[in-house]
């Protein structure tokens, strides 16, 4: 089968901040389109001044980040965790899958993920295999779409892991950047009482809602909002969830405890691990504790607590 070609083109001067996101989403590298300095570079390289003409009038302004996904891995997923990741730190983007070979990108890799054991509690049941047993576990049937979350990357397992321990019944919990609800349906399918999933995308908003209805999840139990995240939400929670990115949560720390009681559980994921001293000292310079620190291929999900 053929792989899935992503290509991202952003204004130059942030290609090196876009590649470093798209590069969080395969573990075997990225190319980099970036024709600012194409004579300095030719000249350097080869010691020559004959460039092509086509080269010659390619658009200087800007710079295309290139990556292919395996034909196992969700593509939708890749595409949601970039849009996300750049929306969340500004950067213009275009995102084109015109050159894909496979016209059905959005569901060949559909028949390599199986049902998944996540945690000690959960499993995640595509909704379009045959069920499985559970053997106890708590069920999310699931159908991703094209938003971020259906548990196959690391930051969402590692999420769910900790979420699993903290939830208590008829707790509330909220789900910052919801994508595709996982979370969030998970901690009320585990006995939380209520839960609240806000995106800024509009269609991970949708695909959550249309999640929820798949596990039979009660409307008045779950609300979701599209927008940011203190123009929307509002109350106090026992469980606080940050799947996003390093960048997001040190500006979320300042802020996010207007949300929490003391006893509050805050869970953050989706830190790459270069990242994680930034995001500790903006959690310790917020007043937040790290209770326990959890890794998987290169991947971090801080607990934390408010400090006493």
């Amino acid at each position: 089968m053929d792989w899935t070609e992503i290509k991202v083109t952003v204004p130059v001067d942030r290609v090196d901040e876009a590649g470093a996101i798209v590069s969080m989403t395969v573990p075997y590298g990225i190319y980099i389109e970036d024709y600012s300095q194409l004579e300095e570079d030719v000249q350097e390289i080869a010691h020559i001044d004959l460039i092509d003409e086509e080269l010659l009038s390619r658009d200087r302004t800007k710079g295309v980040v290139h990556v292919y996904i395996s034909p196992e891995e969700n593509p939708a997923e890749a595409v949601s965790f970039i849009k996300e990741r750049l929306t969340a730190e500004q950067i213009p983007f275009e995102i084109d899958l015109a050159q894909c070979k496979n016209a059905d990108w959005e569901n060949n890799w559909k028949k390599y993920f199986k049902p998944m054991p996540v945690g000690e509690k959960l499993l995640i049941q595509p909704i379009w295999k045959d069920k499985v047993d559970a053997g106890g576990r708590t069920v999310i049937n699931l159908e991703p779409g094209l938003a971020f979350g259906s548990g196959s990357h690391e930051t969402t397992r590692l999420c769910l892991t900790s979420i699993e321990k903290y939830i208590t019944k008829g707790c509330k919990m909220l789900d910052i950047g919801c994508g595709s609800g996982i979370l969030s349906i998970a901690s009320i399918l585990l006995g939380a009482g209520e839960a609240v999933g806000v995106d800024i995308d509009p269609l991970a908003v949708k695909t959550a809602r249309e999640n929820a209805d798949r596990n039979n999840i009660d409307k008045n139990k779950y609300t979701l909002y599209n927008g940011n995240l203190t123009d929307k939400v509002s109350g106090k929670f026992h469980v606080v969830a940050a799947n996003i990115v390093a960048d997001a949560i040190i500006l979320l720390s300042s802020g996010v405890k207007q949300f929490m009681d003391n006893d509050s559980v805050y869970i953050v994921s989706g830190i790459i691990d270069s990242r994680e001293n930034d995001v500790a000292e903006a959690l310790d310079k917020n007043g937040f504790e790290i209770i326990k620190r959890n890794e998987d291929n290169g991947w971090l999900c801080l607990e934390c607590m408010i400090k006493q």
